[in-house]
């Protein structure tokens, strides 16, 4: 048995607007064993946080572990042990910003997760859904209107976010496919995007029959559908379909964001990326094609912030960045503080962050029970978001499942 305590820990997790009062805290076996104003155990290994603000790890819901560079096109192309490699750095880079927990949208697979938890790489715990299913001539189609290659090809490419299915008969397969390879949830691609060449903005894609059907096979398997979804229609349609993670959502109007409340859906903005996109994507590998199309949802994201705030839906940290980008996955922080109280900020990647994935009293919070995931900053976030934001300067302490990932 090992064990670990927290001295003196003021919690900040978002779920009011000051750090609570001090704490000490037990960690066995990797969970949170005991949380109490004072706790009788005591051990070799303790640790005084006073001075400093203790958060659960935190966890960003929308990640691609293998998007190397912003042309997915090419990097679908690239050698899978290549893009293996590469997402071993990526994803160190991750927890060392205090993420021990994200969520995959489309590309890992079990083999990653595996490695993950028998520690053969220092990373985040990952959640996540296969590949991402697309139809012919949408989001993950890379081929562009010239290319002939058959869309077999991209099935078996880890680089590849997505795979190709059109047809009822053919989702259903694929769903059952990605299921049994280790997918804890299905994504689809139920609108156009920005990375791809082929599907403006306001694509719809999938029939509803479609839709309909992927959400009974993740019912089947006690799962939920996460879509890909931009325009307010499209985001209509995947909520009459049953789908319970909207992704994106900058063009949702306010009558939508009432009725995600009323289905008990979520929503995770990725407002970085496109606010990366838009300056800087031609410099990340983003074909041309691809920029121009960031002008029809950065601006409306940040401004759908404020309307699902406004409405109570509840909403998780994304980033959704791609290749060199993803430096920037905590300026999610500091731009969603623009519009929105830092608790609310901070409790997106932390309580909310937990409901999206599912996840509730496993991740996210420190208590009982829970996997002993926790950073110590060095400042009070609440007063300032941006001591979230960089490399984890500011981080004193990373533990993810009792272990020691940083000490400063």
């Amino acid at each position: 048995m090992s064990m670990q305590i927290i001295r003196n820990a003021r919690i900040v997790d978002g779920s009011q607007d000051r750090p609570a009062d001090p704490v000490d805290i037990v960690i066995e076996d990797g969970v949170f064993k005991e949380v109490a104003e004072t706790v009788s155990a005591s051990c070799d290994d303790e640790i005084d946080a006073s001075g400093q603000y203790v958060l659960p790890g935190l966890i960003d819901c929308h990640v691609h572990v293998i998007a190397t560079t912003a042309d997915l096109g090419a990097n679908a192309a690239l050698p899978n042990s290549l893009l293996a490699y590469r997402a071993m750095g990526l994803m160190k880079n991750m927890i060392m910003r205090g993420f021990t927990t994200v969520r995959d949208l489309g590309g890992a697979d079990i083999g990653i997760v595996e490695a993950i938890e028998e520690q053969l790489l220092v990373a985040p715990r990952l959640v996540i859904c296969g590949k991402a299913l697309s139809q012919t001539g949408g989001h993950t189609d890379y081929r562009g209107p010239y290319n002939p290659r058959n869309v077999d090809f991209y099935r078996d490419q880890i680089g590849s976010m997505g795979r190709i299915v059109d047809g009822v008969d053919e989702l259903r397969r694929a769903c059952r496919e990605e299921i049994k390879g280790g997918a804890k949830f299905i994504k689809l691609m139920a609108n156009g995007g920005v990375s791809s060449p082929t599907d403006p903005i306001g694509f719809l894609g999938f029939s509803v029959a479609e839709l309909e059907a992927a959400v009974e096979e993740a019912g089947n398997a006690e799962t939920y559908v996460a879509g890909h979804l931009y325009t307010d229609e499209a985001i209509s349609r995947a909520l009459e379909a049953g789908f319970y993670s909207i992704e994106h959502a900058n063009l949702i109007k306010r009558e939508t964001a009432k009725r995600v409340v009323e289905k008990g859906a979520v929503v995770v903005p990725t407002n970085i990326t496109y606010e990366l996109l838009g300056t800087r994507g031609a410099d990340f590998g983003l074909p041309p094609e691809s920029v121009a199309k960031v002008a029809d949802v950065r601006d409306a994201g940040l401004e759908a912030l404020s309307v699902l705030h406004e409405e109570g839906v509840t909403m998780g940290y994304g980033s959704d960045l791609l290749g060199g980008m993803q430096h920037y996955q905590s300026g999610e922080f500091p731009l969603r503080g623009r519009f929105l109280p830092a608790h609310d900020v901070i409790r997106s990647a932390t309580l909310d962050a937990a409901k999206v994935l599912r996840m509730e009293g496993q991740v996210g919070t420190i208590s009982a029970g829970a996997h002993a995931d926790l950073i110590m900053v060095e400042g009070n976030p609440l007063d300032d978001l941006s001591l979230l934001d960089g490399q984890g300067e500011n981080i004193s302490t990373i533990i993810k499942d009792g272990r020691l990932v940083k000490r400063a």
